[in-house]
């Protein structure tokens, strides 16, 4: 059974599903504020990556390089899966602004501590929001979304408790 056209979707992107327009729309929409967050996330880590200083900078410098990279390898897969679904993605810098919930951090200058724990408090609600459209996925009988976000969730998991550890070391070690 395929999807029936949407207004949203022109023609020659009408991917074939056996999803409902509705599961797919909703689906669609989730991973597309995840996509939006996923490149608001890797902006801001870059961001701190590039303007980290102090006593640690080589150790936090890596560790949100290597973060940063991780982020970004999600996007293509997320993109990829709302395209699988016959939903359509984002397309510009503008659609993701309207689409992010990760507030951007334009500050010139913000000490380490703080960038890890800003860093580690936007992966929660990272992992919060892949829980939710986890939870969407099943409701709406699409497992291979749903598997996706579960190796995505236990990543976000892990850059929170390593930047979670970070900071705890950064607080204690600070004069």
């Amino acid at each position: 059974m395929s999807k029936a056209k949407t207004d949203k979707t022109a023609p020659e992107l009408d991917t074939p599903t056996d999803l409902s327009p509705d599961a797919v729309n909703k689906i669609s929409t989730a991973l597309n504020t995840l996509l939006a967050d996923a490149f608001a996330l890797y902006l801001k880590t870059k961001n701190f990556h590039w303007h980290v200083s102090g006593r640690h900078f080589h150790d936090y410098h890596e560790m949100l390089d290597q973060q940063s990279d991780a982020i970004f390898a999600t996007t293509d897969q997320l993109a990829e899966r709302v395209r699988k679904l016959g939903g359509t993605t984002l397309k510009s810098i503008s659609q993701i602004s309207k689409l992010q919930t990760i507030k951007d951090n334009n500050e010139e200058y913000v000490p380490p501590r703080e960038m890890l724990r800003e860093l580690m408090e936007d992966n929660k609600h990272v992992a919060a929001a892949m829980r939710k459209a986890h939870e969407l996925c099943d409701d709406n009988d699409d497992p291979a979304s749903a598997g996706l976000l579960e190796t995505f969730i236990d990543e976000t998991e892990r850059r929170t408790w390593f930047l979670f550890e970070a900071s705890r070391q950064e607080g204690s070690n600070a004069a």
